[in-house]
């Protein structure tokens, strides 16, 4: 073999492998689709993006308000990561793997008739709270076990992300007592359309025994619901991010400061 053929070969080689790592590497992140903050004044209820995929926010804004990336929502995701923060520093963390994969978050959101999917399996890969964190016990996502389900609709009533170990209400039962987040309980669960003038809206309801009508307080976190009576205003536990990953199972850890793409790890556990 000639001299300068090899070189060729070998330069190929290295230019190839090169890549390969470079795109692995690319790979083991978490992209920010989701950030929800209960309190700055716009609602991220049931019907507000989440079956659309319309951009909301900023980048600049984006784990300080509401935010939702239109290109991450359309990409395929295998894990999703739920991160409550306090100023964009994680104190809890929840980490599950979806049970059909290569689908997007907007393609799931979009199951809404029938909805009420059960999108998780096996529970969280990876669970963690911060020794200092707050407000646990109610918490909709770190207060209740089991997996997520999305798009949970029961009568008139619809919550986009509940987990399974909490109560679930049944399809014909008008109770407004299934709790999580991106809620509406006066709307058209199947295509996300608004009803009672959006009186019902509600971004975040904690884990609660209060079924209507005979249950006339309804806590919800932070000042962003609607103007029905029985909706009170509760304390901000943090703001929500939502990440997606298509090849890492493993999230930072608490104490970590979140950005629009995190590094992860894979565990092979």
């Amino acid at each position: 073999m000639s001299l300068p053929l090899l070189l060729v070969l070998l330069l190929g080689a290295h230019v190839s492998h090169t890549r390969s790592h470079t795109r692995s590497l690319s790979d083991a992140v978490w992209h920010l689709g989701m950030n929800l903050n209960p309190a700055d004044g716009h609602i991220m209820y049931y019907g507000e993006g989440w079956h659309t995929g319309t951009p909301i926010g900023t980048k600049e804004t984006a784990l300080s308000m509401d935010y939702l990336d239109h290109y991450v929502w359309k990409e395929p995701a295998d894990y999703i990561a739920i991160v409550r923060h306090q100023h964009g520093v994680a104190d809890a963390v929840k980490v599950f793997q979806f049970r059909y994969w290569g689908l997007s978050l907007l393609e799931r959101f979009k199951d809404m008739n029938p909805g009420r999917r059960v999108v998780t399996e096996g529970g969280p890969v990876q669970e963690e709270v911060s020794w200092d964190a707050q407000n646990i016990q109610d918490d909709p996502i770190f207060g209740v076990g089991g997996d997520l389900a999305f798009n949970w609709v029961y009568y008139d009533n619809a919550n986009r992300i509940v987990l399974t170990g909490g109560y679930l209400s049944d399809l014909g039962v008008d109770d407004h007592n299934t709790h999580g987040l991106g809620i509406d309980n006066c709307c058209d669960p199947l295509t996300g359309i608004t009803k009672c003038s959006g009186a019902w809206q509600h971004e975040i309801s904690n884990i609660q025994d209060c079924p209507h009508p005979s249950c006339k307080n309804h806590m919800v976190q932070g000042t962003d619901h609607g103007s029905r009576p029985f909706l009170k205003t509760g304390p901000v536990y943090g703001n929500y991010a939502i990440y997606i990953s298509k090849n890492v199972n493993r999230f930072p850890p608490v104490g970590t400061e979140l950005c629009l793409v995190v590094r992860g790890t894979r565990s092979v556990n």
